[in-house]
């Protein structure tokens, strides 16, 4: 591992000494809306260019050697004090992907003090790590060139296996941070294997509708249909497999359930252009602004789970654009009445657990930075959201629009109509062809999708 590091360190002198950030790091010209400065504050200066040789050699120092030695002592002091006498608030970051993993307290708190001063902020909370990151998140601060190289030796570090997911690519890695787990790298359809990491499924085993005596009638389900044939996925076994590789209707699909984001949704992952095999999707143990990093253990390209884009590697290159099916959410009792012919996954699946992180461990909000949040609506209110045939993305609150469409009413945005679907909703075009909707929370959905509409009724 020390090879690794030592390698990283000299590709980071080397990067340091450029002279342009690139597209990633240039921080947005747009002013910051009024709600981020009422939350958050004013952002300090940031300065512009690459480090001083000082600094290069402070950042060495703190974050490369003392992971190379397990170590913390005077010159780590002395040089994250000359850090944060710089005044540049770019190098919080480095210093945020630091406490992501410290080992000591006397360590944090020196990590933590320097950032406070880097961004002049006094911290409020005991989460001292998200607090920072958030601030950074929502402010929109620059990382300084040479960045992902550093943060690269820090996480690989800690994680084997992320060597091959930390490259370069059209992801913005200042937003990349650790989940808490470990990434799932099985290989395909091996996963009865036991890992220490959250597992997907592959090829998971299905039972009718009249044999799935464990499943209550209120327990929410994830209901796709392809082709004409229908499947639930109890969100019980998905708060624990979070991924699942299956067949369906004669197509394959990939099926990313992110808990952080109360977000499942399905990807076709057959009709690849030439070239391309099927991506197998994996869990890798990071998160973007609270939604969970999946990759494809075939090429380990980087994926936007949210929008089903690859983002690093060689489907990045292929421009790989993942076609979305719709997922209903709903209860277990409606969907198999909707559908007597169902098929619904297996209770084992769910490896003897019985998580209800909605209702327990997200009950308050985001666990995970986020930075700032379009106030339009409640960080946990449920949407239906999809993508409009001129490419608007729009939200329709799910609570309101269930009431108007029981109560017969047209709800649409441009070609986008909604119906009742097996106790859920689901978003069709003018023709009624499934225009591959889901549901999610609003903070997520808003986050991703930037400049979405939001209906109102």
């Amino acid at each position: 591992m020390y090879h690794i590091i030592r390698t990283a360190i000299a590709t980071l002198l080397v990067a340091l000494s450029l002279t342009q950030p690139t597209p990633l790091q240039a921080q947005s010209a747009d002013p910051l809306p009024d709600y981020v400065i009422a939350q958050f504050g004013a952002p300090p200066a940031i300065p512009d260019g690459p480090l001083s040789e000082s600094l290069q050699e402070a950042v060495r120092v703190v974050f490369i050697d003392s992971l190379e030695h397990s170590t913390w002592g005077r010159d780590q002091n002395i040089a994250l004090t000359e850090i944060a006498e710089s005044k540049d608030p770019r190098l919080a970051w480095i210093i945020s992907d630091m406490m992501r993993f410290t080992w000591r307290a006397a360590f944090d708190d020196a990590l933590a003090d320097a950032a406070a001063t880097l961004l002049d902020i006094e911290i409020q909370s005991h989460l001292r790590w998200g607090e920072i990151t958030d601030h950074l998140i929502a402010w929109d601060i620059p990382s300084y060139p040479g960045y992902l190289d550093a943060k690269r030796a820090i996480f690989t570090n800690f994680v084997p296996g992320w060597d091959r997911i930390f490259v370069e690519g059209d992801i913005d890695w200042r937003l990349v941070s650790w989940g808490g787990v470990l990434i799932d790298d099985r290989p395909y359809d091996t996963t009865d294997e036991v890992c220490n990491c959250i597992p997907a499924a592959d090829n998971p085993q299905v039972s009718s509708a009249e044999d799935a005596t464990w499943l209550s009638d209120d327990a929410i389900v994830f209901g796709i249909e392809v082709n004409g044939e229908f499947r639930a996925y109890p969100r019980r076994i998905m708060e624990v497999r979070e991924m699942v590789n299956d067949t369906l209707g004669g197509r394959d699909l990939g099926i990313p359930y992110c808990t952080l984001c109360g977000a499942a949704q399905a990807y076709f992952t057959d009709e690849m252009p030439d070239g391309i095999e099927r991506p197998i999707l994996r869990t890798s143990g990071l998160l973007i602004r609270s939604n969970k990093v999946m990759y494809d253990i075939q090429t380990y390209s980087v994926f936007d789970t949210f929008l089903g884009t690859a983002l690093t590697g060689p489907l990045a290159e292929k421009n790989l654009q993942l076609e979305q099916a719709t997922v209903i959410t709903t209860d277990w009792g409606t969907w198999k009445a909707a559908h007597p012919q169902t098929t619904v996954l297996v209770e084992a699946l769910a490896l003897g657990r019985d998580f209800d992180f909605r209702n327990n461990r997200d009950a308050n909000g985001p666990i995970f930075p986020v930075g700032d949040v379009d106030p339009r609506l409640p960080i946990h209110e449920d949407v239906i959201g999809v993508i409009t045939a001129s490419g608007q993305p729009v939200a329709f609150q799910r609570a309101t629009a269930l009431v108007a469409l029981k109560q017969g009413a047209q709800i649409g945005y441009e070609n986008v109509r909604l119906e009742l679907a097996a106790g859920g909703i689901k978003a069709v075009d003018a023709d009624g062809s499934d225009l591959g909707s889901h549901q999610a929370f609003w903070f997520a959905w808003s986050q991703f999708h930037p400049e979405t509409a939001l209906w109102t009724q």
